[in-house]
């Protein structure tokens, strides 16, 4: 069968790219292992972050400006709820031991938000404390509180988005397994455990299974780690950590390495507060993650974190969750075309950080596709930033 598009990998980024293709008209299949939405990959767990002043450098920022537009163009599409305003603070201090992968989050953060005129406020330690008493902040702290983030609704997104690539006449097979690609000529083969499949033009947006399916070279600029996500109950019955009282926050702290990132409480206090950290020290692979959860990194998690910054939840954690981030180098993205085989597109845009902008990046792999250039600047993420030889 001969198609314009296959996109392989059908989570936050295929799902998008699939529905992006096929509103442009072209001829598209889009595969994955599994059915998505899943909780095998990276596209689950209730919630995501999603921010507009993007912290990890101002090459995000258009991405994530654009993304909420058409979240809100697919919610009207649809008819689902994906993307819930809750405003967004994000706290730091000149003592922070906490980092959140680059080296001014917090700067970076607020000159985006300059740049690109996206609505803020600088909060005091003591403002936080008046508006937002759930913090236990330090004199020395200082808050970021964004209007327009909140978070989003990872399986919904990821079903919506296949919702209305079906609609626009993309064909998706699920429990299907991608063994391998090649480019022949102008067209490009793939094969999976079902059959052969020929493309004018292949998007690849597998996330964790994407070294294995990149020769060895390519593979190893790919790390796949270990990400836990905990829900700890309120003490009392937990009024202030309702979405509306409480916004999403990112908090890089004083007495620990590691960043806290969380959100309200979405169904109620019995619910759990979720909140986690990124986990960078161990590899794993989808085939030999653990996703057991011990009660050791639960105690962990909840007495050099969760207690110093959430003195109102308590130690009863009622929910865990697993899932894997697909990280490189310099934890940025890579969307570019693989050296040789112009038309394979790679997109592996996460990295911990991705699903707040993959509407946008769905459709600037559609762009690429289709016309060979996106209308967003993606240079940043190209390939050859890691060796000088490989190019387009």
């Amino acid at each position: 069968m001969k198609y314009h598009t296959i996109v392989l990998g059908l989570g936050a980024m295929g799902s998008a790219a699939v529905y992006q293709a096929a509103k442009r008209g072209l001829r598209v299949l889009g595969l994955d292992r599994h059915s998505p939405p899943h909780p095998h990959g990276s596209s689950h767990g209730d919630t995501r972050i999603t921010r507009q002043a993007i912290g990890e450098g101002e090459q995000y920022t258009p991405l994530s400006l654009r993304s909420f537009d058409l979240w809100r163009e697919i919610e009207r599409e649809t008819g689902r709820q994906l993307l819930t305003v809750t405003g967004g603070l994000i706290i730091s201090s000149p003592g922070k031991a906490g980092c959140n992968n680059v080296a001014d989050f917090f700067g970076n953060t607020l000159r985006a938000a300059k740049k690109y005129n996206i609505a803020h406020e600088i909060l005091t330690a003591a403002q936080i404390r008046q508006r937002f008493p759930q913090f236990n902040v330090r004199e020395n702290e200082t808050g970021y509180l964004e209007k327009n983030a909140g978070f989003l609704r990872p399986e919904a997104c990821v079903a919506a988005q296949l919702e209305l690539a079906r609609r626009y006449g993309a064909e998706l097979q699920t429990g299907e397994q991608a063994l391998a690609f090649q480019q022949q000529g102008d067209k490009v083969k793939v094969r999976t455990d079902r059959g052969e499949y020929e493309t004018e033009k292949l998007i690849i947006t597998a996330g964790p299974w994407l070294p294995a399916l990149l020769d060895k070279q390519l593979a190893g600029l790919f790390r796949v780690t270990r990400q836990v996500l905990f829900w700890f109950e309120p003490e009392g019955p937990g009024e202030s950590f309702q979405p509306g009282p409480m916004p999403i926050f990112i908090w890089e702290p004083q007495d620990s390495a590691q960043a806290l990132y969380g959100f309200p409480a979405l169904d109620g206090a019995g619910g759990g507060v979720k909140v986690a950290s990124g986990q960078y020290q161990s590899c794993t692979t989808p085939d030999t993650i653990s996703r057991v959860v011990s009660q050791e990194e639960i105690t962990w998690m909840f007495d050099h974190l969760v207690a110093p910054c959430l003195p109102g939840l308590s130690n009863r954690c009622v929910k865990t969750v697993t899932c894997m981030y697909t990280v490189t180098p310099d934890f940025g993205f890579v969307i570019d075309r693989l050296p040789h085989q112009p038309g394979v597109i790679l997109a592996s845009p996460c990295s911990g950080h991705g699903f707040k902008h993959s509407a946008a990046v769905g459709e600037a792999l559609a762009e690429i596709a289709a016309d060979g250039a996106s209308r967003i600047d993606l240079s940043a993420f190209k390939l050859n930033r890691f060796a000088a030889g490989w190019k387009d």
